[in-house]
This record gives structure tokens, C-alpha cells and sequence, in this order.
């Protein structure tokens, strides 16, 4: 009877122990990003273009990620162009290449203007920063 026992016992402790384990590999696909950008002036006048230099700060790396970028311009009116010159259309989605970028903001009106820039990755996460410029006429610069 204990042999009986014992084998039950043994057998109950082995299938609760392989039970447990999973040859399944845990891989972490996303992971939380932010936007970095240098310091923009505050000040642009009619026509002017001014640089945004911006870089994508991960908390951690999968290769296949992609990152699309966005704005809005509720203030104002201007472009907005990525470093290797194509323009982008407000609202729409434009994949970025590189990990650090720069974007060219021109000022097409003599008003105070504000954009708003959306970096998104496949995930969903967006980051968002706002920019907001006041404008100095000519006349005033010289």
C-alpha cells in the first residue's frame, strides 16, 4: 500500500511540476518612447523657417517598430517638412526613417501660429509636443 502510495505521490508531484513550465519565449514588442527637442524660438516672421531638431528616445529597442509622424496647425498657417524635403499634410500620417530627425516650420501668414506634432508607433503610444511662435514683422526688425 505505501508503494501504491508513494508512486500516486510521485507521479501527482511530476505532473504538477511539467504542468507548470511553457516553452513559450516572452517577447516584449513595445515599449514606452518619448520626444526630445532642442530649444525653438519663440519669435518668426512671414516666410521665415525655422528648425526643429527632434530625436526619439526609447525605453527599449524591438527591431520591427516603425514610428509615423503627424500635425495639426490650429493657430495660424505655415508648412511643415521633414529633413529630406517632403512636406507634410496636416492630419496626415508620415513614416519616419531615422530615430533622430529634423523638421523645417515656415511661416506662411503674419499672425501668431501654434503646431502641434504627434509621433505615434505601431502600437498606438503618441507623444505629443506643441510649438507656438509670435510673430515679428520686418518692419519692427529693423
Amino acid at each position: 500500500m505505501k508503494m501504491i502510495l508513494s508512486y500516486f505521490l510521485c507521479t501527482a508531484l511530476t505532473f504538477c511540476i511539467l504542468s507548470g513550465c511553457n516553452d513559450a519565449l516572452d517577447v516584449q514588442q513595445m515599449y514606452s518612447f518619448d520626444l526630445t527637442v532642442m530649444p525653438v524660438p519663440k519669435r518668426i516672421m512671414q516666410d521665415e523657417t525655422v528648425e526643429i531638431r527632434c530625436q526619439i528616445v526609447k525605453e527599449g529597442d524591438f527591431a520591427g517598430t516603425a514610428y509615423y509622424i503627424r500635425y495639426f496647425q490650429p493657430d495660424g498657417r505655415g508648412e511643415l517638412c521633414l529633413d529630406n524635403g517632403r512636406l507634410l499634410i496636416p492630419n496626415d500620417l508620415f513614416l519616419l526613417k531615422k530615430d533622430v530627425f529634423r523638421l523645417y516650420y515656415t511661416s506662411r501668414c503674419s499672425d501668431a501660429q501654434t503646431i502641434d506634432i504627434y509621433l505615434e508607433d505601431m502600437f498606438g503610444q503618441i507623444v505629443q509636443r506643441s510649438f507656438s511662435f509670435s510673430n515679428e514683422s520686418k518692419e519692427k526688425e529693423e
